[in-house]
Order: structure tokens, then sequence, then C-alpha cells
């Protein structure tokens, strides 16, 4: 298809032409796209330091036992959840190619695949103990844990209906509606913690019963507002739900990889979480601290990343590769801009506010803080990485080149990162193996290696994105 094409002009996103018809990319309509996914994923940083603060109120040990298992219970959602991953993608491409009810056919085939999920989360979610056992933690932060797995775990295919679900208005650049449907979520979630936590006397489990709920809610306004006049029209969004095992197929086709992909970083990370839990004291509450404060630069900047999935994906589906390489630049350019900044913003109000999750009565108080805002100036040297590799792997999504970049995560990963980790956080006798040399820096330590880790891995998926080999892939929907 000529990219010069009325049609193609027609169809592309974030196109500006100057007074001699030159194609430039329109940040106006750049920002429409990216500043609700933008407010939404801040939104889901504030749901988790909702769900720390709930948390912190009970004990630092409480504080301890969620960071050391806040990964490891998302990373079955990420797993299972690449069948909603790919509904975005799918219908991108749709939508840029024009063709609507091919997209709502992607998202029911995204809600079919979240409840074929749902058995194997059932099995996870009563074999917390299994799963906890090999990393050896403290008798007391292991019976937190456990409380909060299986509410939190069970919820997982919600997880996944509504990532499959609002995947949709991702894809179709109606990026308004997700966050209405988050914030709901949001919202329901603050009085769903204090009234399962506290009223109930619930505890730990209740914070997860609190998010599984609150999920719960926005599946149901998702699916009403899904089923609208408008999009029936459109989309005929009520005459295509029927469930087609092909099309099943190809979503987990494309899915899986999307979902290995972000498993096993987050395989990494949760590793990583309850190694600094096995240090105890001080570095084991410090550190889900740092992680969720950091949060608020990694959970915005996915939101910018997944509107390079919706820019690179339609640019994909109306046939003109370059400016899907123009559009997935452009969100690189925001996504470094904004994590640079909040990165160094954090590290410099850390004295102010990392007190506020830690209890002044606390005994390990004035430690936590200490070493946690030592961490923060750390974590600040990663986030620009972390962007890099974020908006390169996401516009990567759009295109449909997800087997790559997950083979990167998977060396990297787990035959960089975790034996680092191991490596620079113990002193000898103090691992969970001896057959690895043993540094000992503690808590530090194990942030160093993320850095080391998430610069390699922007470099890898950078040089994915600018050699243009995805450009060899065709429309996946």
């Amino acid at each position: 298809m000529d990219a010069g094409s009325t049609t193609t002009r027609t169809r592309l996103p974030a196109v500006s032409l100057d007074a001699q018809g030159k194609r430039h990319i329109d940040w106006r309509a750049i920002f429409a796209l990216v500043f609700p996914l933008f407010i939404n994923n801040s939104i889901q940083s504030v749901l988790n330091l909702t769900d720390l603060w709930f948390i912190g109120r009970i004990s630092s040990t409480a504080t301890a036992a969620m960071g050391s298992i806040f990964y490891l219970t998302i990373v079955f959602t990420v797993f299972f959840g690449g069948v909603g991953m790919a509904v975005h993608t799918m219908v991108a491409q749709a939508y840029g190619g024009g063709r609507q009810v091919r997209a709502a056919q992607a998202t029911w085939t995204g809600l079919w695949g979240a409840v074929l999920t749902l058995p194997f989360f059932v099995i996870i979610a009563f074999n917390g103990r299994v799963i906890l056992a090999p990393f050896q933690l403290d008798p007391a932060i292991e019976a937190f844990a456990l409380e909060y797995w299986l509410p939190r775990v069970l919820g997982g295919a919600l997880n996944v209906a509504l990532w499959g679900m609002t995947a949709f208005f991702n894809g179709t650049s109606r990026t308004r509606v997700t966050l209405i449907v988050m914030t709901c979520v949001t919202l329901a979630n603050f009085p769903l913690n204090e009234l399962f936590m506290f009223q109930f006397g619930w505890g730990m489990a209740g914070a997860g019963w609190a998010t599984t709920a609150a999920q719960a809610i926005g599946i149901a306004i998702v699916i009403i507002l899904f089923l609208r006049a408008p999009l029936r029209r459109e989309f005929k969004s009520h005459l295509v739900w029927k469930p087609r095992l092909k099309l099943i197929w190809r979503a987990f086709a494309l899915g899986m990889p999307m979902g290995l992909a972000a498993t096993v970083d987050l395989i990494g990370f949760s590793i990583f979480m309850l190694l600094m839990a096995r240090l105890g004291g001080p570095g084991a509450a410090a550190t889900p601290i740092v992680m969720q404060l950091t949060s608020l630069a990694f959970a915005p900047a996915i939101g910018i990343a997944l509107a390079g999935t919706t820019l690179v994906g339609q640019c994909i589906g109306a046939g003109d590769r370059e400016w899907a390489m123009r559009c997935g630049n452009a969100i690189v350019k925001l996504c470094v801009a904004y994590m640079g900044m909040v990165g160094l913003v954090l590290a410099l109000t850390g004295p102010w506010v990392v007190p506020i999750f830690v209890r002044a009565d606390d005994p390990q108080a004035a430690a936590v803080i200490s070493l946690a805002l030592q961490l923060l100036w750390i974590a600040a040297a990663y986030q620009v990485f972390d962007a890099t590799n974020l908006s390169t792997s996401f516009a990567l999504r759009g295109a449909g080149d997800v087997r790559v970049p997950a083979a990167f995560l998977v060396v990297l990963s787990w035959g960089v990162f975790i034996p680092l980790c191991h490596i620079l956080t113990f002193s000898e006798g103090q691992g969970l193996v001896g057959f690895l040399p043993h540094v000992g820096w503690g808590a530090a330590g194990g942030w160093i290696a993320a850095v080391i880790y998430v610069v390699l891995l922007a470099c890898a998926m950078f040089t994915r994105w600018i050699s243009g080999a995805w450009k060899k892939f065709g429309v996946v929907s």
C-alpha cells in the first residue's frame, strides 16, 4: 500500500501534514492517546501503595511479607494473562486496517481465553506453601505471605479478563474508557480494604480479597460499556461473542511469548524480592517500600508504552511500517524523559516520603528509613534504562515481534540478574546456595545487580527495535 495514499493517511494515527504534504508526528494526538493511559497506570501504582499502606498498619513484618510475594503473585497472572495482552495487538491491527468486527471478535476471544485459565489459578492458589517452601522465609513472614497469597492468586483469572476487555478500548484509541474503568476499580479498593482487613478482621487475607473483589467490579463495568449501542453499531460487539477455537488458539500463540517474556522478568524480580526478604531486618522491609515508590515511575510509563503498542499496531494494520517506526520512536522519547525525571524526584524527596510507610513506633523504623533512602538513589539510576526497555518492547508487541524479546529476557534475567543478585547480596553462608561467590553488600548489592540487568536488557531491546527486524512480521489478527 502506498504510504502517501489518502486511504492510508486516514487510518494512520498521530499524523499531521505540513503545507507541502510532508508527514510529521502529531504530538497532540499522541498526548491525547497517552494521557488517559498514563493516568490509569498512575492510579494502578496508587492502588498498590494503598495496599502497602493498609498492610503497613499491621506491622513491618506484614510489609516484608507482601514484598516477598508481591511479584510472585503477579507472575502467574502475567504468564496466563498473555492472551489478554495479545488482544491489544490484535485489536490495534484490526482497527488500523478498518476491520472493526474482527476487533470486537478478538476482544471476546480474549475473554474466553481468560475463562480457560481459571483452573490453573485455582491449583496455584491452593499450593502457596509448596511454592514458597524453597525460599525458606522467616516463619512470621511466611505466615503473613500465605494469608495474602490465596485470595490474591484466586483473582488471577479476573485480572486476565480485565486486561483483555480494556485492551479493546486501548487498541481502538478509546483510552479514556479504560481510565474510567480502572478509576472505579481503584476507588472500590479503598473501602474494600478497610472493610475486609479491619472491619471483618481478615487482616492480610482481607487485602487480597479486596483487590479481587475490585477487579470483579471492573469487569462488570467494562462489559456493560463494551455492549453499549454505539459500539454495537460500529463493531457488532453483541454478535461475535461465541467462542471460536481457531481464534482462541491464535490469541494464545501470540500471547504466550508475551506472557513468557513478562513472566521471566517478574520471576527474576520475585526471586529478587524473596532474596531481600531472606536478608531479614531493614533490608526486607526497605526493599518493598522502594519498589512501590518506584512504581510511580514504572506504572505510568507502562501507560506510555501501551500507547506504543496501539500506535505501532494500527500502523501495521494500515500497512505503513515506516510510520510505525516514527511513532514508536516518539513513545521511547516520552518514556525515557518521564522515568528519568521521576526517579530523580523520588530520590530527592525520599526523606519526606519514606517515613509515611513505616510505623514510627516500630523498633526497626530508623534503620528501615535510612536504608530505603540509600536504595532510592540506586533505583534512580535504574529508571532511564528501564524506560528504554519498556517502550521498545511494547512497540515490538504492536508489530507482533514477541519471540526474540522473550529470548532476551530469559537469558538476561535468569542467566545474569538472578545469580548476580545472589552474589552481590549475601555474605558467605547467608544465601540459598554455596557454589556462587559471595560479595555481601546486602540490599544495596541486590539493587546494583538490578541496574546492571536492566542496562543490558535495554541495550538488547533497543537494538532489536532500531534494526527494523520486526518489519517482516505481518498482520496477526
